[in-house]
Order: structure tokens, then sequence, then C-alpha cells
């Protein structure tokens, strides 16, 4: 006899669609540009810059998600921060993993090496100037530091089951955030570092869970789709057990009102399955990219001999 047989039909996911991921993203641009106007306004050619160069990145990411058939794609922009494109899948693919993570930095990477040949060709200080910011920003990214691009790509190597190394991972590329904004004296980069470190703890905690579900052997690599009624029990109270804010609502509530909620948490408990399809030759090319990245501004430095060019970056 099937599983509905013995539990309750689990509740339907309900998966809210964002009306308008354009405007969001232009709200989210516009208050990206008034915030560091506000807090830098003699610095306006370095926040347009700054714009570009990000609106660029999240592009390569943004077209390859909808290409991929991503849903619910959107772009979003935050102060002092920078900025990010999120997008779902029933089932992903670890080879499309790999190009919407790196075609976010690769294409920027690819123009301000352009940017800075020509703009040197042409003895252009605006040009020089962007394709540093090019450059820089994008190099930053590919460091295998979580939540970067680079830590993204360094997460698709490691199998997706090695959890407890995965927040060990997270942690310490926390405390080198950390690290680096006291080094750099700056209260941005640090404060960064410590939201990620909340990002561990949560980390934990879905750790804990997951080896607890593992233990009562729960198939969590599922999609909510084809979670039987049986496991959904099995996570719900799991998901309770740690959670006592959470049942204390639940248990105040109709199910009416519980049941999205429950659906929703259970949910995100779930490991999205993901389809090792990548072939090793892909991935030493992935690799080849990633690392030929960095060897560009140095490509650029020591072999094109422009004396106006290191003067204008200050060599």
């Amino acid at each position: 006899m099937e599983d509905h047989d013995f539990y309750p039909q689990k509740p339907e996911l309900i998966e809210h669609q964002p009306k308008s991921s354009l405007a969001l993203t232009i709200f989210s641009i516009v208050m990206f540009v008034l915030v560091f106007i506000l807090l830098f306004g003699d610095m306006l050619n370095f926040i347009i810059y700054l714009l570009v160069v990000l609106l660029i990145h999240e592009l390569g990411h943004f077209a390859m998600m909808k290409l991929f058939g991503y849903r619910n794609v959107r772009m979003l922009f935050i102060p002092l921060m920078g900025a990010f494109v999120q997008g779902k899948k029933s089932n992903y693919s670890q080879k499309q993993s790999f190009i919407v993570t790196i075609m976010g930095p690769i294409p920027g990477v690819i123009i301000g090496a352009v940017l800075m040949w020509y703009g040197n060709v042409v003895h252009s200080y605006w040009m020089v100037e962007l394709s540093s910011l090019f450059l820089l920003l994008n190099l930053i990214n590919l460091l295998p530091l979580d939540p970067l691009d680079g830590g993204q790509l360094f997460k698709l190597y490691v199998h997706k089951n090695y959890e407890l190394f995965l927040m060990i991972f997270a942690l310490i590329s926390s405390l080198l955030i950390i690290g680096v904004g006291w080094l750099l004296n700056s209260y941005i980069i640090m404060l960064f570092g410590f939201f990620m470190a909340f990002r561990v703890r949560a980390l934990q905690k879905q750790y804990q869970m997951h080896r607890e579900l593992r233990g009562k052997d729960v198939e969590i690599a599922v999609n909510y789709k084809f979670l039987s009624n049986k496991d959904f029990v099995k996570i719900k109270n799991v998901v309770l057990a740690h959670t006592p804010q959470l049942k204390k609502f639940i248990d105040a509530v109709p199910s009416e009102e519980s049941d999205p909620i429950i659906a929703s948490q259970v949910n995100n408990v779930l490991i999205t399955p993901i389809e090792r399809d990548a072939s090793m030759l892909f991935k030493v090319l992935m690799l080849f990219l990633w690392v030929a990245s960095f060897a560009v501004p140095f490509l650029l430095y020591f072999t094109l001999d422009f004396p106006w060019l290191r003067s204008v970056l200050m060599f």
C-alpha cells in the first residue's frame, strides 16, 4: 500500500511569483546609485563605472539562467554591497551551473583586458580607469571564497553531500573576509563578513537536521513534488523540533494558515537534485578559464611594455 494510506497528504507547495522583476531591479539600481551619490557625491565617474561593471557582470549570470530555463530569475542591487542574480530550477545540472557561475566574471575580465589595451593605444584615461575596475572586481569575485563566484565554482568541484566540509569552508571564508576588512580598515567589508558568519550558523542548523534525517532513512535529495507523504511528516517533525518558535506559531493557527508555511520550511530542508553531467574535460576547461583569468593583468603589465599605461595605473 502507498504511504498516503497511512500518512496525510502533504500540503501543496506554493511558490510566490514576483509580479515584476524588472521594476524591482530598476528600483534597486536607483537606490544603489542614490546611496553612493549621498555618500560619495564627488566621485560620480566612479559610481557610473561601478554600475556598468556590476551590471555587465550580473547580466552574464542572468542571460545564462534564462537560457537554461531557470524560474523567477531576477537581478537585485544592494547599496554598498554589490549585486546578485537569483533563480530556481527543479533539477540542477552541474555543467549548466558551471556556465551560469563563470559567465559572470569571465566577460568582465575579457572586457577589462580589451579596454586596458585599447585605452593605452589611444591614451584614454577613462578607458584605463574603467578597465581597471572591470579587472579588479571580477578577479576579486573569482577568489575561492563563499559566497563569491569563485567560491561557487569551488563548491561545484566538491560533492554536495560533503556538508560539513562546505560549512567549514563558509566559516573560513567569513573569517577571511572579516580579516581583509580589518586590514583595509573597511567596516563595510567586515560587516559583510559578519553577515556571512550568520549564514554559517544557518548552515550548521541545516547540517544537523540533515544528519538526523539521514539517520531516519529519509531521502532529502529530492524535489518537493516527489517527496513522499511519509518523509514529509518525518522532515516536518525534525523542523519543528529544531524551531520551537515555529512550532508555537503552527499550534496557534489553523491548518489553512500553517500548511503553506510548513510546506515552505520542509522544502528549504530538501537538497535540490543536481545532475553530475560535467565531464572531466569540461571541468578542466572551467578550471583553466578560472586560473587563466588571474594571469590576464600580469600579461597586460609585463608583456605590454607601455610606460604611459604604467604611469596612469601608478605602478
